[in-house]
């Protein structure tokens, strides 16, 4: 198992597990730590309420960014991270069920790496979960290195 965590920011309880299992299903051996809404992502990026004695030199490897959150939708998520020079070049992935041209718009005007749609098949998404851990964490050189 890498030492290296993947943030899935993701309301949804199933969606979260269907994740987990698609990267696990593809080997994916990171650790996946799960932030339920945009706060929670913020805090445990930028170290702040429950996790301010986490690390802040431990970014995570990957971010998988769901765009309709509570309380701070993934958008704004998105624009605090590119905003911040500790986490601008952290590789974000916007993995949403939208289907808005607007929102694939905005990610990309915001600096999303990428866009990809949840497959609603599930054997569908965990091919998709493996094409992106391959790519994002096998292939792709991280800015921060290995």
């Amino acid at each position: 198992m890498s030492d290296k965590a993947i943030l899935l920011v993701e309301d949804n309880p199933d969606d979260a597990l269907l994740t987990i299992e698609a990267l696990e299903a593809n080997r994916i051996g990171n650790k996946v730590v799960v932030a339920r809404n945009g706060v929670e992502a913020l805090d445990y990026l930028f170290c702040r309420g429950i996790y301010a004695e986490r690390n802040a030199a431990d970014l995570p490897v990957l971010v998988l960014l769901d765009l309709k959150l509570p309380k701070i939708d993934g958008l704004e998520v998105l624009r605090q991270i590119r905003a911040d020079e500790r986490t601008h070049v952290l590789p974000t992935v916007i993995l949403t069920s939208s289907i808005e041209d607007e929102d694939r718009l905005k990610g990309y005007a915001l600096g999303a790496n990428s866009y990809v749609r949840k497959p609603v098949d599930f054997d569908d998404f965990v091919q998709a979960a493996g094409q992106l851990g391959l790519y994002w964490l096998v292939l792709n050189e991280s800015p921060f290195g290995r």
